[in-house]
């Protein structure tokens, strides 16, 4: 099932107040000559009339073969009505691309955030990673494995905190999910693998995962905090009840969901 699909037919979250966010669509993130018209562009959503506000950056999901920014809408304007301006980004997609085009779209889509956020009244001190599941995936990896940032001129150092919901922190090579996208080679599998690279210090985590999740998922993200965790590096973990996979998101934009709450109040105490 295509979380995306679900989102646009729910049309879920009443929308806030007009004058209480400003949508920017459609801007391009890479202009070379290579860069895909559709692809390689995002969505700014921004607390209207305020300055120095925080902001993510959220990277959706769909197992890295599908999805598009134009249905998080609601979540775009949930943020920015609350205060945390949000950029959503689409990136390419398999079986166009292979790993590790995916993350390396999100590292420019980062690199565009940190340069030019400051024109939307946003503060880059204060910039923020989310993701659901193959997003999660994404923003985890993107500050976990450095190299990816290092190549846009930036750093981990940059992102005060990484919210993961659902994601997926290990790549598997003999399971079929994880072909397409990354390949059967299992050395490119693991180094793929967020998990991999959890050993040293990194941004705070936020980690949460659906008590009805998807299969190991639970399990990865119990991996993925006792990593962190031993590495001495600030996480934290978020079991969701009366949760799937699909609702975990779906019922993010909800101001009364506890996900919501438990974002809103890591990125308020990250930005102290």
């Amino acid at each position: 099932m295509d979380v995306m699909l679900v989102l646009a037919a729910l049309g879920v979250g009443a929308p806030p107040a007009e004058d209480s966010f400003e949508r920017h669509a459609n801007i391009a993130y890479r202009t070379d000559k290579d860069a895909d018209k559709e692809r390689h562009l995002l969505d700014v959503y921004t607390p209207k009339g305020k300055k120095d506000f925080p902001v993510v950056l959220f990277v959706h999901g769909g197992s890295w073969k599908s999805g598009n920014k134009n249905l998080y809408a609601a979540l775009g304007q949930s943020l920015a009505a609350d205060g945390i301006g949000c950029v959503v980004c689409n990136y390419r997609l398999s079986p166009a691309v292979q790993h590790p085009a995916h993350v390396e779209d999100v590292a420019k889509a980062f690199a565009w955030t940190c340069e030019n956020i400051g024109r939307y009244g946003g503060k880059k001190e204060l910039l923020f990673l989310c993701g659901h599941s193959a997003g999660g995936h994404l923003v985890s990896l993107l500050v976990t494995d450095p190299q990816y940032l290092k190549a846009e001129k930036h750093s981990p150092a940059e992102v005060k905190g990484v919210a993961a919901f659902s994601g997926v922190y290990q790549i598997v090579n003999t399971e079929r999910v994880f072909e397409t996208p990354f390949g059967k080679d299992e050395k490119v599998c693991k180094l793929a693998s967020p998990l991999t690279h959890a050993n040293g210090k990194h941004p705070p985590f936020l980690i949460a995962y659906a008590d009805n999740d998807f299969p190991r998922l639970d399990e990865m993200a119990s991996n993925m905090h006792a990593a962190l965790k031993k590495a001495e590096s600030p996480v934290e973990l978020l079991k969701c009840k009366d949760r799937n996979h699909i609702t975990i998101i779906v019922q993010f934009v909800n101001n009364s969901d506890p996900l919501n709450r438990a974002f809103r109040e890591f990125v308020q105490k990250n930005s102290k």
